[in-house]
């Protein structure tokens, strides 16, 4: 049975004053793939850390199902850790590895076979129970550390990172595998990752952290597609970021970013006048028309600008525009073909949509 992970005001102080997380509070879903994502030194890794027991927090609680364990020992808290270097012990087989959790609590050895060959068939590793950890690959060393984990049947599964060592198309693999496994038992499963891409595939929800704070916690949807802080808009994805005052158009309200460009703001959009605020435009919510179009450049919903140069993505082109105002815009297009990519040097005009622009709170 899965189990819900409470996070109330958690904060840890390290020798000297660093505050590696600040008032961290959140709530995890029993059953819910969460995932801690951010920069390096953001305070991930150590707020799982304290969830494990590893570290202890200097104020706050941290509760599951409504009991406190902030001091309880990291063996008593019914949880298993997977950590992106494996940690398997290399003199050990296989099955010793995954059956190293169950023999420290004295299960007999009849059970520990049974569950050991359960396990490994799970993740797809039935008949090398007797292979040691040098003789498999990086994605079966990881499958190894993910039975020895799941095979003590752990109400909360933590990961610290577990896929950042593997090369990307075994990780997108493995990513499928994890999420499809964590389904499949009902895990409670708390993810650590820098990686935006992983995180948005992944999870049910993320909790987005910078400098030992949570900025925002949202589905991957949410995240992406209405970001509240500036921080989340610019780490998540590609995005345009436009900082300005609030005016008034015919037609509701605009952002005056500078030298004559106004961006409609969606609609309904209150503040008064002046107001100093920042918007985010994804770059592919942005259309993109060869040569200048003369509508209604002054509405606030299109401008002209140069292609200064054209990134080949595959299914996608990401175009980095000079508006005629002065500022730089990215616009991603599908790939509709040779013929139609738009060279550097083409007069282009740039259009959007008002409900596309994210009005930022800081």
């Amino acid at each position: 049975m899965s189990a819900a992970i409470e996070i109330a005001e958690v904060s840890k102080i390290y020798d000297g004053g660093v505050r590696a997380v600040d008032a961290v509070a959140m709530d995890i879903k029993p059953g819910e793939f969460f995932s801690l994502l951010g920069p390096s030194g953001c305070g991930k890794t150590t707020t799982l850390r304290m969830i494990a027991g590893f570290d202890t927090p200097s104020t706050g609680e941290i509760r599951i199902d409504g009991t406190d364990i902030t001091h309880v020992p990291a063996h008593k808290r019914d949880m298993a850790m997977v950590f992106q270097n494996y940690a398997l012990f290399p003199h050990r087989t296989v099955a010793e590895n995954v059956a190293f959790g169950l023999r420290m609590r004295k299960i007999d050895k009849a059970t520990i076979a049974a569950k050991v060959k359960a396990a490994l068939a799970m993740v797809e590793l039935s008949g090398m129970d007797e292979r040691r950890p040098a003789q498999l690959s990086g994605g079966q060393q990881q499958r190894v550390a993910l039975a020895r984990a799941i095979v003590i049947e752990p109400r909360v599964l933590l990961c610290d990172e577990p896929l950042g060592a593997l090369d990307k198309k075994l990780r997108q693999q493995m990513q499928f595998e994890l999420k499809q496994l964590q389904k499949t038992l009902g895990l409670t499963l708390v993810f650590v990752t820098h990686d935006q891409e992983e995180a948005l595939a992944m999870s049910d929800r993320i909790a987005v952290m910078n400098a030992g704070r949570v900025e925002q916690v949202g589905t991957p949807v949410e995240i992406y597609d209405k970001p509240e802080t500036r921080f989340v808009a610019d780490f998540i994805g590609d995005t345009n970021i436009f900082r300005g005052q609030r005016v008034t158009l015919d037609k509701g309200a605009g952002i005056a970013v500078g030298n004559g460009l106004v961006l409609a703001l969606p609609p309904g959009f209150g503040m008064s006048d002046n107001t100093a605020l920042s918007v985010a435009l994804r770059p592919e919510k942005i259309r993109l028309t060869p040569g200048a179009v003369r509508s209604a450049i002054t509405d606030g919903t299109s401008a002209k600008g140069t292609i200064e140069s054209t990134n080949f993505l595959g299914g996608a082109v990401l175009y980095r525009v000079a508006l005629d105002s002065g500022q730089h815009v990215l616009a991603q297009q599908p790939n509709a073909g040779a013929d139609r990519l738009q060279a550097p040097g083409s007069t282009v005009t740039l259009g959007w949509s008002p409900s596309d622009l994210v009005v930022l709170k800081d």
